[in-house]
């Protein structure tokens, strides 16, 4: 890593190109990213796929790739979509139009070359493109440094024969070389064939060490063990800048509409007696584990804000809570399409979050000192999970077969128990760290200050 940390001079003009992947919980973190580097004096060009396009930022510069591609099969929606094949999909067919876009962006400038192109780390096909142009890359890893350890690891497990999974017995394992991960925590899809999912972790992980840094949205108080097993197993240098969402200037970007009369209705609550709910942009559950949902919310008697996505239940068009449900919980539960997650995480009536465990989400809640309930889906959620409970003890998971027994006994041990009690103050202790690394001097604000520092050393033409 470089070893200076003061604040470089901004080169006037100096840009710096972005391509997110076009799903929220990575477009997110990369407009955020891109706000922190226009505070910092870089222009910014965003490449984007021609769907879910992001919102304009008056400023930036926004352009399509891949208009007319077709684009159905390249925007899974549940938890057992085939999220892995639709990157590999995602790469191959936009892969030509980017390369189009990109030497017509750099004739554009004239012979000057941008600082460098920061790419979501899911797309190694478009840094080939950017290597055969001639732009210098960065990658952004949206998820965290764990999750990134976890994938460095996966091809040793393969040859161990651990991986693919032979005996569902073998799910709780512990992983000594991982800890305090288990087996099943690394089966990141139960619908991928393992070969296609070897190969999406293969590209990810060439996108890393094919690259001229790797940037993380984390912070070094909260994964500093990690971050050094990625510092010297990629010989590349590594950015923790995280939590984005909290330095970016910029307002929360969703490509869904958010129903904020929710923030007036929590506005009315007891200071954190509110559980949120949310299970993010993709996952989704069943219409028998809703009910199993809706009912142990009701038993529980403690007040919350569900999110439920109009698709967010499987093989059913639209949302059918049970017959009663309402009536019972009149006054003490609000259900919405969307909410604005970061102001509800935040507000002072939320005192639990039942999460997916996204990243995202997962970093959000320990910003704002919130205790989570754990219930991971896919991907990275396991490892969050994990970490959420095992490691900073600010949560824990909701295991096995959803029942409203269970739901209503973890829903009153977060908030009624003592050990509920301990969970909350584990938070508060992380969000008093978060808040500290985004200060002057603080590691992020180092961390970012280098990257800039980086980005401007690059070379000036072509």
């Amino acid at each position: 890593m470089a070893s200076e940390a003061g604040k470089a001079p901004a080169i006037p003009g100096r840009r710096v190109l972005m391509f997110p992947l076009p799903f929220q919980g990575h477009l997110s973190p990369m407009l955020q990213l891109a706000a922190v580097l226009h505070a910092r004096g870089l222009r910014v060009t965003i490449f984007h796929a021609a769907f879910n396009a992001p919102d304009s930022v008056a400023g930036y510069r926004f352009v399509p790739v891949g208009a007319g591609v077709p684009a159905a099969d390249l925007v899974p929606t549940g938890s057992d979509a085939d999220f892995v094949g639709a990157l590999l999909r995602f790469n191959e067919r936009l892969q030509g139009a980017f390369q189009n876009s990109l030497r017509e962006v750099l004739e554009e400038e004239e012979g000057a070359r941008p600082a460098c192109l920061v790419l979501d780390s899911n797309l190694r096909g478009m840094q080939v493109v950017a290597d055969r142009l001639g732009v210098p890359t960065l990658v952004l890893r949206t998820g965290g440094a764990a999750c990134l350890v976890a994938y460095m690891a996966f091809p040793a497990l393969c040859d161990k024969g651990l991986l693919p999974l032979q005996d569902h017995a073998q799910l709780n394992m512990p992983l000594d070389d991982l800890q305090p991960l288990q087996l099943g925590d690394m089966v990141f899809s139960t619908t991928t064939p393992h070969e296609t999912m070897s190969n999406c972790l293969e590209r990810i992980m060439e996108s890393a060490r094919y690259s001229s840094g790797v940037i993380i949205n984390t912070f070094s108080e909260l994964e500093g063990a990690d971050l050094q097993k990625i510092i010297h197993g990629l010989g590349v240098p590594v950015y923790a800048v995280g939590p984005l969402h909290k330095i970016s200037p910029s307002a929360q970007s969703s490509l869904l509409d958010a129903d904020k009369t929710c923030l007036n209705w929590l506005d009315k609550q007891e200071a954190k007696s509110v559980l949120f709910l949310s299970i993010g942009s993709l996952a989704s559950m069943t219409q028998e584990e809703l009910v199993e949902t809706a009912w142990g919310l009701a038993n529980s008697c403690m007040p919350f804000l569900w999110v439920i996505r109009p698709n967010s239940v499987q093989c059913s068009g639209k949302v059918g809570l049970p017959e009663g449900f309402e009536e019972v919980t009149r006054g003490r539960g609000m259900v919405v399409s969307w909410a604005p997650q970061q102001e509800v995480l935040g507000h002072q009536a939320v005192g639990g979050f039942w999460t997916h465990n996204g990243w995202n989400s997962t970093l959000e809640s320990i910003c704002e000192g919130v205790p989570m309930i754990c219930r991971p889906h896919f991907a990275d959620q396991m490892i969050n999970a994990r970490y959420v409970q095992e490691v900073w003890k600010v949560g824990f998971e909701l295991e096995g077969k959803l029942e409203r027994g269970k739901i209503e006994r973890s829903v009153r041990k977060l908030f009624c128990h003592e050990e509920g009690g301990e969970m909350r103050w584990r938070a508060k202790d992380l969000e008093d760290k978060a808040t500290e690394c985004m200060k002057k001097g603080g590691s992020s604000e180092t961390r970012i200050n280098l990257l800039v520092n980086f980005m401007m050393s690059l070379p000036c033409s072509i």
